[in-house]
């Protein structure tokens, strides 16, 4: 389960910020763990100044809806442990689905869709839905089939959305517990694999837009 204290970073500290009413500069510095200890004490919550599940659950509410029911039991940016593959692997490559804002897909809808243009299975290793679950795709042992020329040594992960509502712009959709899943695995990731790049998609394919967001800059403090 994630937790953010002192020296974290990231998206989800400036939403942290904005619910304490402190100018969100996505630092999880003194000020912000001075200002989360007063507000537990306020709310009746062990003030250790660490935002965990209790304090995330009450703090940003609608941060922890279920938007989909998930198939496993994951919580706020949680996921099973993840296994190492047998793979060298240089590279975790960012993706979006490319479908409309709001809407919700599933691993079984990916994998269809890729079977259908023949190939033998899901092309990504992990997917996080809307509410923050993530689901596996293909085995992590199997090379992907989701950037050419670097699937032999990489991971695929990809996210549910990537497009405004209409379906034809790209845009950034993630949901506040997607980006802390997102957060998450990544940092779970470059922990087995430490000299591994994480980039987006269009990173190496420029004429693409997915992720949809800059990936490679976003999580450069990883």
């Amino acid at each position: 389960m994630l937790v953010y204290k002192k020296g974290s970073r990231g998206e989800i500290v400036k939403e942290i910020q904005r619910a304490l009413n402190l100018y969100p500069d996505g630092i999880y510095g003194l000020l912000t763990e001075e200002r989360v200890k007063e507000w537990q004490k306020e709310h009746g919550l062990k003030a250790d100044g660490i935002v965990g599940p209790a304090t995330m659950a009450r703090l940003l509410p609608k941060a922890v809806h279920t938007a989909i029911t998930p198939s496993k039991p994951y919580g706020y940016g949680a996921y099973y442990d993840l296994k190492k593959s047998r793979r060298r692997i240089d590279e975790i490559i960012i993706h979006c689905t490319a479908t409309p804002e709001g809407k919700d897909y599933t691993v079984a809808d990916i994998r269809r869709w890729h079977k259908q243009q023949g190939w033998s299975d899901i092309g990504y290793h992990y997917v996080i839905y809307r509410n923050g679950h993530i689901e596996e795709g293909r085995n992590i042992d199997i090379i992907g089939a989701h950037c050419q020329g670097h699937n032999s040594h990489s991971i695929g992960i990809c996210y549910v959305g990537g497009c405004d509502a209409s379906g034809k712009k790209a845009k950034d959709t993630r949901t506040l517990v997607q980006k802390a899943s997102l957060l998450g695995i990544l940092t779970d990731l470059r922990k087995m694999y430490p000299k591994a790049k994480i980039v987006g998609h269009h990173d190496y394919e420029p004429r693409k837009d997915c992720p949809s967001f800059d990936a490679k800059k976003e999580y450069s403090h990883l």
